[in-house]
């Protein structure tokens, strides 16, 4: 029997759309790559976003095109994950850390029409334009009077095309299926590999990061992503926060601990989110100052394990509680988070700290497992290691133009390289990875 609801698709633009409507004033604040603090309402972001759309669409941008960024976290990336997206386009984040050979690599492979850049790339760009020839328009994410004089030859300025475009705009009709994002795995070995995003997984994956036992998002929050916007959609939290009318801080290309901190204090923020070296930064920036931070409630790290140490350290530096994260491109990128159980409460210090240093416990929307060498799942005692395989929506199920389809398993799990152990409660741990150890007397080494 087929069921009797509404068909309305799981697509991007609907999460500003709904942040506009309903917390029309909630504030995106950026610290600009030309220097000043930027700051808007969801409901003026939207306006700017259709006019952006327009002006692609002007531009000659149809369905299925990629659209490429070199840019920092900033509000007109913000713009551009919804203006791209919301006309069927594809969004490719660039790594601007990439080797210029390996920039020059993915924008080719992934065939990029367009790209747009922040002025501190305006140079890089330039230098490599010959060597990326299908790329028709270059746009500088300026106003025409910071527009540097060795940007390349003909770039069009953002803000001109911001003005020169209306506010109104009807999103078309799009799949839900519809590929939304495209970002490259930054391996070492071999040319990097392509994730191909769908609006219904993005969505999916927004929605489980603003749950209670995830990031915990809601319209009480601020929320300050420290991954860059290049780096798997910056966890995906400038799609999470408007979702639920949390107030989004992006911190442009200043990661030092003083600007951090400087934006923490100044806009109430509850939620953090990066590597362990830009906390290590913040923590060393308030020694010196002897401030104190009041408003945070959460940090979350990811990129590499902290020690336990550390983990004493930020807590009481900044105030929030650390929680571990993993997570890889190919998961959009959440993995698991480590959120304590109801019964971890009456925990000691000593097994609290231990818990931490987990990478987190599994979420619904992503099954794990642990296989061994003959391919049967490992028992979840946190003490037999194996090979760590996912899936889910939010989950790739391939590599763009089919490269490394090793990894995916004939049965749909994707192996994520990693030796991990999970335990009962449905921790996760990560041990080495799979290229740097190999088996010998029935033990991983």
């Amino acid at each position: 029997m087929q069921a009797l609801m509404m068909e309305r698709a799981l697509t991007l633009p609907s999460i500003l759309e709904y942040a506009a409507q309903y917390h029309p004033r909630r504030q995106v604040v950026d610290r600009t790559v030309e220097g000043p603090i930027h700051r808007y309402g969801y409901a003026e972001a939207l306006a700017r976003t259709k006019r952006m759309a327009n002006a692609l669409v002007e531009m000659g941008v149809r369905p299925g095109d990629r659209v490429a960024t070199l840019a920092w976290s900033t509000h007109r990336h913000f713009e551009l994950y919804f203006a791209v997206t919301g006309i069927g386009a594809v969004l490719h984040t660039i790594n601007p850390r990439l080797h210029a050979d390996q920039i020059v690599w993915v924008a080719n492979h992934a065939e990029d029409s367009v790209l747009f850049f922040d002025i501190s790339f305006a140079g890089q760009v330039a230098e490599l334009a010959a060597r990326m020839p299908l790329i028709k328009a270059r746009v500088a994410m300026t106003e025409a009077a910071h527009l540097p004089a060795d940007a390349p030859q003909g770039a069009l300025v953002y803000e001109d095309l911001i003005a020169a475009s209306s506010s109104e705009f009807a999103w078309p009709d799009i799949a839900e299926t519809q590929a939304s994002g495209l970002c490259y795995t930054s391996g070492t070995t071999g040319n990097p590999k392509g994730v191909l995003y769908s609006h219904r997984s993005t969505v999916l994956h927004a929605m489980a990061l603003a749950l209670p036992d995830a990031f915990d998002f809601s319209a009480r929050d601020v929320v300050m992503p420290c991954a860059q916007m290049y780096h798997a959609n910056a966890w995906c939290t400038p799609y999470a926060a408007p979702l639920v009318g949390a107030g989004l801080v992006l911190p442009g290309r200043a990661l030092d601990g003083a600007s951090i901190a400087e934006l923490i204090a100044a806009e109430g923020v509850t939620f953090l989110l990066g590597v362990p070296t830009i906390w290590v930064g913040v923590a060393d920036h308030l020694d010196q100052t002897g401030e104190r931070l009041t408003s945070v409630k959460t940090i979350a790290i990811g990129g590499s394990a902290p020690t336990a140490a550390l983990i004493s350290r930020i807590e009481d530096r900044l105030g929030g509680q650390v929680r571990q994260i993993w997570g890889m491109t190919e998961t959009s990128p959440l993995g698991v988070i480590n959120t304590p159980l109801p019964e971890h409460a009456g925990e000691g210090a000593e097994a609290t700290l231990k818990r931490k240093l987990k990478q987190g416990r599994g979420l619904w929307g992503l099954d794990m497992r642990i296989v061994g060498e003959d391919g049967a799942e490992m028992p979840r005692d946190g003490k037999s290691p194996g090979a760590l395989q996912v899936r889910g929506p939010w989950v790739s199920s391939a590599y763009i133009k089919n490269d490394g389809a090793a990894v995916f398993t004939d049965d749909g799990w994707f192996d994520t390289g990693d030796i991990a152990t999970i335990d009962a409660d449905g921790y996760l741990r990560l041990t080495d990875r799979a290229k740097d150890v190999i088996k010998s007397g029935g033990e991983w080494i």
